[in-house]
């Protein structure tokens, strides 16, 4: 839960890194939400209450998967513009998503310190 409220906390920075963990964790949390709202949207007589949540939260939520997106391609020495490969079919999303499961940089790079606190091995 921590890993879903940092996110919030960040609600808008687009700016630094995000660690795997964080990235995962919050892309987990956000499933298992809208599956409950999905299945709660499926009860009759309460099913356009739960459908609005679910609308609502959706909408809430677009701006902070966006910012811990880019961080997390950050985290990896790309851009956040690279997120826009996902609008490529198929083959973009697929992209993204290797560029997301990937570890970052060890140490420092030019978006910012390891999330992680360990610095790169001097050689």
């Amino acid at each position: 839960m921590e890993w879903y409220i940092g996110v919030l906390k960040k609600y808008a920075v687009f700016s630094g890194r995000a660690r795997r963990k964080e990235y995962w964790m919050f892309f987990l949390f956000n499933c298992i939400v809208s599956i409950i709202l999905g299945l709660l949207g499926r009860i009759p007589g309460a099913g356009s209450v739960f459908g609005i949540v679910s609308i609502i939260y959706s909408l809430a939520l677009i701006v902070p998967s966006l910012a811990v997106a880019v961080r997390r391609l950050h985290d990896t020495n790309r851009s956040g513009w690279m997120f826009l490969l996902i609008l490529i079919p198929l083959v973009g999303a697929i992209i993204v998503l290797v560029f997301s499961v990937q570890d970052g940089t060890p140490g420092d790079n030019k978006f910012g310190p390891n999330p992680k606190g360990v610095s790169a091995a001097v050689s």
